[in-house]
């Protein structure tokens, strides 16, 4: 009786880890940061995660009946996408401009490229930059925090009709909340010269997009995953090393115009999008050496962008610009097999 005898390449020991598991840990590691955000704009947030994860879950299923391919809804991935794109985008976004962040998000930012694993951009990140250039006024409107009545009622702009101009909340929000400027921290400083304390960022007592401000809770989920192993941790100490470096040498040479490094590190989405997306598998390098140099990109980029753009923030086209360099960083930064010789070009 003759023994069959399987070889197999490496890797031999197998984790045990699916593109399913891996994603469904995100999936609930963002939670947390979901429910903190309905719990500081009631159900006007609550409105406007659920509208832009059921769109994206929606038109996923869509674009894989019209495709002709498989049912992916259970990768979690158009779930993924959809949190993330509704945590970025500001809690008084008319809903039916989230709806198009939504599926801009799904068929330009994914099955444009062939799907998952294909695409080259962060999905979430394709949705927001579209409605950005869309809707330039609607996605930098702000609404209070913990206001009195936000589980009783919608944030005036929340059910604004498609095509018709949203209404003017500043009377509304300061009725809500006495004191509000209708201004996130990076604006205050970047206008103002006025900086939030590291208190405001840690509990979520800023304006900021729904899911900015719970820095806390962002930094536990990102350590959840590192430790189970889900996301490459060196990604966003890169980004958040870099950025705090940056900021660090343009405050020594002008102590007075610009903020500490911490203020960099809490303001804004860098820390969400530190971890939760510039940590995406399909859109980042996979070598060494190349994540510490796309980690570093990133938090430079979007120290630059806030410091001298006339944006206020920069995360979004940082990470972007990142995604669009990871080939190119991973060719640059490939280890030499081995055994290979390095031919000289004569």
């Amino acid at each position: 009786m003759r023994e069959r005898i399987e070889l197999r390449t490496a890797p031999h020991i197998v984790q045990g880890n699916s593109v399913e598991r891996i994603m469904l840990h995100v999936v609930l590691a963002l939670l947390p940061i979901a429910g903190f955000s309905v719990w500081q704009y009631g159900i006007s947030a609550m409105a406007l995660i659920l509208t832009v994860t059921l769109t994206c879950v929606a038109t996923e299923r869509l674009m894989n009946h019209l495709m002709g391919t498989p049912n992916s809804l259970t990768d979690w991935s158009a779930t993924i996408t959809g949190l993330l794109l509704a945590l970025t985008l500001p809690p008084a976004f008319p809903l039916w401009m989230a709806v198009i962040a939504a599926i801009a998000a799904i068929v330009l930012g994914k099955f444009l490229f062939g799907g998952i694993g294909n695409n080259i951009f962060n999905p979430a990140l394709v949705g927001r930059a579209f409605v950005q250039a869309a809707f330039p006024v609607s996605i930098s409107t702000w609404a209070p925090a913990f206001s009195s009545h936000r589980f009783s009622e919608f944030i005036p702009t929340t059910l604004t009709l498609p095509l018709m101009t949203p209404p003017d909340i500043s009377v509304w929000a300061k009725q809500a909340l006495d004191g509000f400027t209708g201004a996130t921290p990076l604006a205050r400083w970047k206008f103002e010269n006025v900086l939030a304390t590291p208190h405001d960022f840690l509990t979520g007592a800023v304006t900021a997009s729904a899911g900015e401000t719970s820095a806390i809770l962002i930094l536990l989920g990102g350590l959840y995953l590192a430790a189970r192993r889900f996301l490459d941790w060196r990604i966003p100490v890169a980004v958040l090393l870099s950025a705090a470096l940056t900021a660090w040498a343009f405050q020594l040479y002008n102590p007075v115009r610009f903020p500490d490094p911490l203020f960099v590190m809490l303001s804004g989405g860098l820390l969400i999008g530190a971890i939760f997306m510039a940590t995406d598998m399909a859109t980042s390098p996979v070598t060494p050496k190349g994540v510490w140099i796309y980690g570093a990109l990133i938090g430079v980029v979007t120290v630059i962008i806030r410091y001298f753009g006339g944006l206020t923030e920069g995360v979004m086209y940082a990470i972007l610009i990142g995604n669009a360099l990871a080939p190119l960083i991973d060719q640059v930064t490939r280890p030499r097999v081995f055994g290979e010789i390095k031919v000289k070009k004569s």
